[in-house]
């Protein structure tokens, strides 16, 4: 069994060669084959199992009735040795000292001292402590958790307890190494309060049942970077990550919250602190070379460091760093050498706290603080003199103003010993006057877990400490931003907050702080792959790229986009339109023909000299209302005739103007009864002029038809009219309608018709007197006279027709107002027509040639005949 032992301790240390996960179940299944030797009586063999991982002895340590376990990545760097499989392998070495882990693993012992030194908490117990050193990396983290359960030195003894030398471990600081830290001592449910690990996977029940932490998920965090990001406008960042649990799962959900918020990442790159310098460089030019200018940095600080050093190198600057709370408020990283690349830095970080009487505590390991020994033995190095004064100093070591992860490690320690607290039931005994913790059994780490999901207490700062189903806190964080002070120093100043628990768009807010930039300034940076559209643009996808990338369309007609970026355009409703930038949906131009337009007002000038001119005619001839050509011409008939023309002109009036109710009866019904008025006094002229003519009597040459027939036939014909109009406005009367069909981009406002029937009705009834007219007129136009009133007739009513026949086809195809005008029109010419063609020639004999109003001249060319 020997043999086996030495060859798994062999792989041990060639470990760093292979997967983290595979070394493990190496481990694993060896002592569970071991365990089965025991079981079926190989006693003697299974002493073995303890050296699996006992290879060295805790950096800090101190005896107690119960112990705590801490694993801190004291240092940086592992040595990785040569490898020939014939000898055994060298010991793995650590190096390059972190002084904020080991200020970590003193406020674990300073804790733990605060704890012993309490009257009130584990009165009557003692904690001790051990710390080793996990060196930032999984291998050296699984050596320290054996080393922790095993609790003896490497040996080859015959004795082997199965009872783990500690009943909690406080750390690791990476996810990934207390991934590796869970995988062996979930196994006996001891129970992992880390201060540091983040990743999201830790929050899995099902795998790590025995593990809490006193810093929120990156569940949260990646989250709240992805809000950051929108928050500000950027919509095109690059993204670099660990290359280990912490980076990848951060990462992942950033990458997947900042996609639901709208969020492009032009490349996401990984590196690790193993990485050769040829990667490392790779991933700083395809940063430089990038066109985003944020860059949201998912490190751990190792791995920041050489891509910091490599971003020097290559002189990277301009860019807007968000990162991750691994980092942000690191004060080493916050140095000088990288000032011109991360100034303005903004990232999420746990709230700051202070601890009473860490200072002090930390101040007797003044030495590391100074770099110097009381014993140098190396070439250089500086003697201490003693006389040094701390407080001159700012590392850090000593540096308790941002005690943010360093509070994580209080309250992980005072966590662990309210657990206990509790499993003793201490409290029962709060009524004595010295309290005691009373307890027979050995504690098993099952029973720790189990308290520690039920803590809830306060530290004194007031601030509240608990466990949520998965081991998490309540997840709130500070957003910090890198500023300078006045000496030059850079400061990490808080600008905003966020809290899970709140409700969406509650979470995230400023508290009015301003922030400094990347370039120093207070104007913040832009990073978008395409400039924003503008309203009244919408994006359009490129075809290949990113839904960030895009190119900027117009709206179409009657669309708006009233904000910046919009993705589509929104249609204006029914009765708006879109202005001339498409950014506001204004309501459309309401069209009619209006007097103040210059088709309107020339119509209805039109039509007032028309009128004008007809009373004119009617003045002439009521002035020689007793002259031949005037009694020839059937007077009365003659004055109504006149008096219903000028209504025609004026009724056209009534279709100029924006439509109302009554003015859109009264101007068709006014049109109708007019020109019925008017065709039915013509056509009462004209059966006049053929019942003259067709009487033989030479007595008799102008006999004129019975005044009373005539008027009895005109107010027929005209009743007729008015009754159907009557009919039209009781049933179905013409009202305003604004037509918004027709046209896209305006309001027709325009006379429905009601009823077309009665429409055309009225228009049909004037077109059959218009023929009748016109059909006796046509059969008069020879008969002898030395002036044929049919004649005149007979072409005046020609251009009627002609005129409305035109008008039909016109009337139907022409659009918004000029369907209107194109009835004024209709009714103009036509009333024109009849004006000019019947009474112009009368005028001209009874104004110019007076000679010819005789009754001789008139008569004359019958008695030639």
């Amino acid at each position: 069994m020997r043999e086996e032992v030495i060859a798994v301790h062999r792989f041990l240390h060639v470990c760093p060669l292979y997967q983290m996960s595979e070394c493990v179940s190496v481990m694993l299944l060896f002592c569970f084959v071991l365990l089965f030797a025991e079981a079926l009586g190989a006693k003697e063999d299974r002493a073995h199992c303890k050296m699996l991982g006992s290879t060295e002895s805790p950096l800090l340590s101190k005896e107690g009735d119960f112990t705590i376990g801490g694993a801190f990545s004291i240092h940086t760097e592992i040595s990785k040795p040569s490898l020939s499989f014939t000898d055994m392998p060298q010991q793995l070495k650590c190096s390059r000292m972190n002084l904020r882990e080991f200020h970590f693993a003193q406020t674990m012992i300073f804790a733990i001292e605060e704890i012993n030194n309490s009257s009130s908490l584990l009165p009557n117990i003692s904690l001790g402590y051990k710390v080793f050193d996990s060196c930032g990396s999984t291998l050296p983290a699984t050596r320290a958790v054996m080393s922790l359960m095993n609790g003896e030195e490497r040996s080859l003894g015959k004795t082997c307890s199965f009872q783990s030398s500690v009943h909690a471990i406080v750390g690791a600081s990476e996810s990934s190494s207390t991934i590796a830290i869970l995988q062996v001592s979930g196994i006996f449910q001891i129970p992992v309060i880390s201060h540091f690990a983040t990743c999201a996977c830790l929050s899995n029940r099902k795998e790590y049942p025995s593990f809490f932490r006193t810093i929120p998920s990156d569940y949260y965090q990646s989250r709240a970077l992805a809000k950051l990001v929108k928050h500000f406008g950027w919509m095109w960042v690059g993204a670099v990550r660990s290359e280990n649990d912490y980076g990848n799962e951060g990462m992942a959900t950033f990458i997947s919250a900042a996609t639901q918020e709208g969020v492009c990442i032009e490349y996401s790159e990984a590196i690790s602190r193993n990485d050769p310098s040829e990667k490392v460089a790779r991933v700083v030019r395809i940063i430089r070379h990038g066109t985003a200018k944020v860059l949201v940095a998912f490190l751990a600080q190792n791995d920041l460091n050489i891509l910091l050093e490599e971003a020097v190198k290559q002189n990277v600057t301009g860019l807007q760093w968000v990162g991750s709370e691994s980092w942000i408020t690191a004060g080493h990283i916050a140095s000088k050498r990288y000032a011109a690349i991360l100034t303005g830095s903004l990232g999420f970080t746990i709230r700051k706290s202070k601890i009473a009487g860490l200072q002090e505590f930390l101040f007797q390991f003044w030495e590391e603080s100074f770099g110097c020994s009381f014993n140098p033995s190396m070439h250089g190095q500086i003697q201490c003199s003693g006389s040094e004064r701390l407080d001159d100093i700012n590392n850090p070591f000593t540096d308790v103003s941002e005690l943010r992860i360093t509070n994580n490690v209080y309250k992980a320690v005072y966590a662990v010993a309210y657990a206990l607290h509790d499993a003793f039931k201490c409290d029962e005994n709060a009524g004595e006057m010295n309290q005691s913790c009373k307890w027979k059994d050995p504690l098993k780490p099952k029973q720790v877990v189990e308290n520690l999901q039920r803590v809830n207490f306060t530290l004194p700062s007031g601030e509240r400490v608990y466990f949520n189903e998965n081991g998490d806190p309540r997840a709130t964080y500070e957003l910090v931003n890198w500023q300078k002070n006045q000496a030059g120093d850079t400061v990490f100043v808080a600008v905003g907050s966020y809290d899970a628990s709140l409700p969406n768009g509650k979470q995230f807010t400023m508290n009015g702080i301003n922030i400094i930039w990347a370039d120093g300034s207070f104007e913040r940076p832009q990073s978008v792959c395409s400039e924003s559209c503008l309203p009244g643009f919408r994006q359009a996808m490129i075809k290949g790229k990113p839904i960030c990338c895009f190119s900027c369309i117009a709206c179409a007609a009657g669309e708006i986009s009233d904000s910046n970026n919009s993705v589509e355009c929104s249609l204006c409703s029914l009765e708006y339109w879109s202005n001339e930038d498409h950014s506001k949906c204004v309501p459309k131009v309401i069209e009619f023909l209006s007097y103040g337009e210059t088709m309107g007002a020339l119509l209805a000038t039109l039509s007032l000299f028309g009128a004008s001119l007809t009373l004119v005619v009617l003045y002439i001839f009521f002035r020689f209302r007793h002259t031949p050509l005037v009694r020839a011409n059937n007077s009365e008939l003659s004055f109504l005739l006149l008096l219903s023309l000028t209504l025609c002109f004026l009724c056209s009036l009534t279709f100029i103007g924006r439509p109302s109710e009554w003015s859109c009866m009264l101007r068709h019904t006014a049109f109708g009864i007019t020109f019925a008025l008017c065709m039915s006094c013509i056509l009462a002229k004209t059966v006049a002029v053929v019942f003259a003519f067709r009487n033989r009597r030479p007595a008799s040459t102008l006999p004129q038809c019975s005044a009373p027939l005539q008027k009895t036939g005109v107010l027929s014909c005209t009743s007729l009219q008015v009754l159907v109009c009557v009919l039209w406005l009781t049933l179905a009367p013409p009202y305003p309608y604004r037509n918004t069909a027709h046209a896209t981009d305006r309001i027709i406002l325009e006379c429905d018709l009601g009823s077309p029937v009665g429409f055309w009705a009225v228009l049909g009834y004037v077109g059959l007197l218009a023929v009748l007219c016109f059909i006796l007129a046509f059969l008069a136009r020879k008969l002898p006279d030395n002036f044929n009133e049919a004649k005149f007739i007979t072409f005046s009513l020609l251009i009627f027709c002609a005129v409305w026949l035109t008008f039909i086809p016109a009337y139907v195809s022409s659009p918004g107002k000029f369907t209107v005008a194109v009835e004024i029109f209709a009714i103009l010419a036509s009333s024109f027509g009849l004006l000019f063609c019947i009474y112009a020639p009368k005028c001209y004999i009874l104004l110019l040639k007076p000679e010819r109003n005789t009754k001789k001249h008139m008569m004359g060319r019958s008695q030639l005949k």
